[in-house]
C-alpha cells in the first residue's frame, strides 16, 4: 500500500523479522529504486540526507533541514561521488550566505562502507571524534545514507534493537518483497524489480482468481524459477487450487476485510476473514503451500487468530500505518498528530494507477473500493512491533502450542477447537464495569 510500504517501513520490518512488500503505485523506475535503496541498508533507520553540488550556495540554515550537515556530490544528487560535506556548526561559524560550497567545504567526509551493519556502524561513532555523523558509501563512492550517533542512540532505546534475526538473503542484505500487477505491462515491471534485487513478488490483485494472474503466475516461474511468488487474494479452497496449480509459491488470503476497504459493501463480495483463512489455508497445507492472512489486523490477538486458524504470516496495514517509517508526512487535526492512510480501492489511490487492480484502467466508470482516511501517530515500527511480537508468543502460550506448526498440528487433530461467541460473551471478554480506565498495550 502506498501509504504503509516504501524503503523506510522495508528496512524496519525486515529488520525486525519480517519482510515490507514495496507498493506499485509508481513507475516501475521508481519502485525498483525503492527496492533498491532498502537493499543497500543496513542500519533500519532511514535518514533524509541533503545533497548539493560544490558550485551551488547554501542561503539559509533551513537548507540542512533536520540533518546535521550538507553532502556535497559531483552533480548535487545522491547518485553522484560523495566529494565533502558542510556542518550545520561550520556554516554558522563561517555564515558564508553568498559563497560557493567549494570554498569552505570538508573535502575527506568520514565515510564507511554500505556493507557495515549497526553494531559496526555504532562502534565506528563511538570510537573517535565523528563529529557526531557518518556516512556510508557503496564499491562507487555513492551516498547510501546518513547515520548520526543520535539514530544510533534511538535505535538502541528501542525494544530488541540489537536482538532478534532479521530478515537476510544470501548476500547479507534485507529481505525485500514487491508487488505487480497482472497485465502485460507489469512483465517489463518484472524485469525492473527482478534486477534490482527483489526477493519475492506479490501479484496484487483483489481477487486474483483470473486467467490473467494463472498467466502471470507461469511467467513469472518460468522466466524466474528461482524467484518466489505469491498470489492471491483469495477467500475460497476452488480459488485456492487454481492458483497453486499454476505454480504460485504462497497465497494471500482475504477479500474486503480491511479497515479502509469497502469491498463487501460497494460489490457484495468477499467472507469472513477467519472462515477464509481456515477454508484456504485447509486446501493450500496438503500442497505445502503457506499463506498469509491479509487484512483485519487491528490487536496482537487477531494475529494470534489468523495464525492459530492456519495461516504462517499476516499482512497488516492499518497496524503499520501512521507510524515514523510510513511513507508521508504528520498533520495535526483536533490537535492529534496524524498521517494519511488510504486504500488501494479508493479514488485517490486509483487516479494514480491503482485501478489496474480493480479493472479500473480499461473502465471508463472508476467505482471505488475503498477510503481515504487518517491514522493516529503510532511513533517507530521498532517500538511497538517487538512487543506485539511478544503477546503473540504469550497468545501461543496460552494455547499450549510451543510453535506455529504445533498450533497447526492441535487444530487439524482437533485438540484446539473453534467456537462462536455471543454478543453478550464478547462484551464479557473485553474491560467492562468501570467508570473510568486507561488502557496501553505497553
Amino acid at each position: 500500500m502506498d501509504t504503509v510500504t516504501e524503503s523506510a517501513m522495508a528496512v524496519a520490518i525486515a529488520h525486525l523479522g519480517g519482510i515490507g512488500i514495496i507498493h506499485s503505485n509508481a513507475t516501475p523506475s521508481q519502485q525498483a529504486a525503492f527496492v533498491r535503496s532498502a537493499k543497500s541498508r543496513r542500519v533500519p533507520f532511514v535518514s533524509e540526507p541533503v545533497f548539493k553540488s560544490p558550485d551551488d550556495v547554501i542561503g539559509s540554515l533551513d537548507e540542512f533541514g533536520s540533518a546535521p550537515c550538507v553532502l556535497v556530490t559531483e552533480s548535487g544528487r545522491p547518485s553522484s561521488k560523495l566529494l565533502g560535506y558542510v556542518s550545520k556548526s561550520d556554516w554558522l561559524n563561517l555564515c558564508k550566505t553568498e559563497e560557493r560550497i567549494v570554498n569552505y567545504m570538508v573535502d575527506s567526509p568520514l565515510t564507511v562502507p554500505a556493507g557495515y551493519d549497526f553494531q559496526r556502524i555504532a562502534s565506528f561513532l563511538a570510537s573517535g571524534d565523528t563529529r557526531g555523523f557518518v556516512t556510508t558509501v557503496d564499491d562507487n563512492g555513492q551516498v547510501v545514507d546518513l547515520v548520526t550517533t543520535g539514530d544510533v542512540e534511538r535505535i538502541k532505546g528501542y525494544p530488541r534493537s540489537n536482538a532478534g534475526v532479521p530478515s537476510l538473503d544470501a548476500d547479507g542484505a534485507y529481505l525485500v518483497g514487491a508487488a505487480i500487477g497482472t497485465r502485460e505491462s507489469d512483465k517489463e515491471r518484472l524485469e525492473h524489480l527482478v534486477k534490482a534485487g527483489a526477493n519475492v513478488i506479490v501479484l496484487d490483485s483483489s481477487q486474483g482468481n483470473s486467467s490473467y494472474q494463472i498467466d502471470m503466475i507461469k511467467y513469472v516461474k518460468k522466466t524466474y524459477p528461482e524467484l518466489d511468488v505469491i498470489g492471491g487474494n483469495v477467500v475460497t479452497t476452488y480459488q485456492a487450487q487454481n492458483l497453486i496449480q499454476a505454480g504460485v509459491d504462497g497465497l494471500r488470503v482475504g477479500m474486503g476485510s480491511g479497515s479502509i476497504c469497502t469491498t463487501q459493501e460497494v460489490c457484495a463480495v468477499g467472507r469472513g476473514q477467519a472462515t477464509a483463512v481456515y477454508k484456504v489455508s485447509s486446501v493450500a497445507a496438503q500442497s505445502g503451500v503457506p499463506v498469509i492472512a491479509d487484512g483485519g489486523i487491528s490487536f496482537s490477538g487477531h494475529i494470534v487468530k489468523a495464525l492459530t486458524l492456519g495461516a504462517s504470516t499476516v499482512m497488516m496495514g492499518s497496524f503499520l500505518a501512521g507510524s515514523t517509517e510510513a511513507p508521508g508526512t504528520y498533520e495535526y487535526l483536533d490537535g492529534k498528530k496524524i498521517k494519511k492512510y488510504r486504500g488501494m480501492g479508493s479514488l485517490e489511490a486509483m487516479t494514480q494507477g491503482s485501478d489496474q487492480r480493480y479493472l479500473g484502467d480499461t473502465a471508463k466508470l472508476k467505482i471505488a473500493q475503498g477510503v481515504v482516511g487518517a491514522v493516529a501517530d503510532k511513533g517507530s515500527v521498532l517500538k511497538f512491533i517487538p512487543y506485539t511480537m511478544q503477546a503473540v508468543k504469550q497468545g501461543f502460550q496460552d494455547l499450549g502450542a510451543s510453535s506455529l506448526q504445533a498450533a497447526h498440528d492441535l487444530l487439524r487433530s482437533r485438540v484446539l477447537r473453534l467456537e462462536v461467541r455471543t454478543g453478550a460473551a464478547q462484551i464479557e471478554g473485553g474491560v467492562h464495569g468501570l467508570v473510568t480506565y486507561e488502557k496501553k498495550s505497553f
